[in-house]
């Protein structure tokens, strides 16, 4: 495979995965963006790699598991070649649960997290212990997983960037295609190909977060009134975020403030926390909802890794190896809800 030329066109989480993985088996690999690794909604703050509810078993939800369970090795790795820290922990989660129904119904789920999550992490339904870092729960119970990770989204992409250019894939502003072409372009990449196929392939969604300064040490993120709280290695947490279909200008407002309340009224200890950062940007939602990955149709040579809206990192690992696969080998593994021609 050394002869192998990749061109991956977006250096955001599914572009960096994809050349990484390209890497591993050989290929020679060039990133090209013109701003830089990072720069769209990779470059967030939040990093809460969550997994979607043990139930109503699916493709999405076996992709995502397995790529959950792959990113301890994954970013272990990344870390030992770049030098550089992502950020990341497999620290679990804690939810709160509002009512009796609510209850039985995680009771439920215990059950088939053990069956469906392969007895390599737990969904437990367990009594709050009254410690500051924990959610407001109006039953005394909580939802404590250990499947759910945190990264630090920006530290992440630098040390995936980095692995890879010690690995010697170049990382360029410009660049002409040159072998396969892999184009992870994010939210505007879905504009583009909409305008291009004369249908709506995916719409960019406005995000907004915010980073508080404080210090929680080694505890779960929380997950609560739809918010997610995500304490960082750094001794700040991540909250985050609204998904605005419809925006006007990309600054924050009033809605992050909303954001910021729920989190202070989800987990008091935050209250007096001072505000640090506010950032808002576009996420490419795909129009099935899913990761958008395969041939794109009717370009030879050309293919897709898009769509990871709010779900980019947790993804990252597997969309890599599978688009390695394809691209490399020739080898189809990509699940039929994920499928880019389904959507032109």
């Amino acid at each position: 495979m050394a002869s192998t030329e990749v061109t991956i066109r977006g250096a955001g989480i599914f572009g960096l995965s994809c050349a990484w993985a390209c890497l591993q088996r050989g290929a020679r690999v060039t990133i090209v963006d013109p701003h830089g690794v990072g720069a769209g909604s990779s470059g967030g703050v939040v990093g809460a790699l969550a997994p979607h509810v043990p139930e109503n078993w699916n493709d999405k939800k076996a992709f995502q598991l397995d790529s959950l369970l792959m990113a301890e090795e994954f970013w272990t790795e990344v870390q030992e070649v770049s030098g550089l820290s992502p950020g990341y922990a497999r620290s679990g989660r804690l939810q709160p649960l509002a009512d009796d129904r609510a209850v039985e119904l995680a009771r439920g789920r215990e059950a088939t997290a053990a069956e469906l999550w392969q007895g390599r992490a737990s969904w437990q339904v367990i009594a709050a212990t009254g410690t500051p870092w924990e959610p407001v729960s109006p039953t005394g119970y909580l939802v404590h997983d250990t499947l759910t990770a945190r990264m630090h989204p920006r530290q992440a992409c630098e040390a995936l960037a980095a692995a890879c250019r010690a690995r010697g894939a170049l990382i360029v502003e410009e660049a002409p295609d040159a072998g396969a072409v892999i184009w992870a372009t994010g939210a505007a990449g879905l504009e583009e190909m909409s305008e291009m196929a004369g249908r709506q392939i995916g719409v960019p969604v406005k995000g907004q977060a915010a980073v508080l300064r404080h210090n929680a040490g080694q505890v779960p993120q929380i997950f609560a009134g739809g918010v997610h709280v995500v304490p960082h290695a750094d001794g700040t947490v991540a909250i985050g975020s609204t998904s605005e279909r419809e925006f006007e200008g990309l600054g924050t407002d009033a809605q992050l403030d909303e954001v910021i309340a729920a989190a202070r009224a989800a987990v008091p200890v935050l209250q007096g926390a001072e505000v640090i950062e506010r950032w808002s940007g576009l996420r490419p939602r795909a129009r099935s909802r899913a990761p958008m990955l395969g041939g794109w149709p009717d370009r030879p040579g050309h293919f897709i890794a898009n769509g990871g809206f709010k779900i980019g990192f947790g993804m990252g690992p597997k969309v890599g190896q599978v688009m390695a696969d394809l691209v490399l080998e020739g080898h189809d593994a990509i699940p039929e809800g994920f499928r880019a021609e389904a959507l032109f």
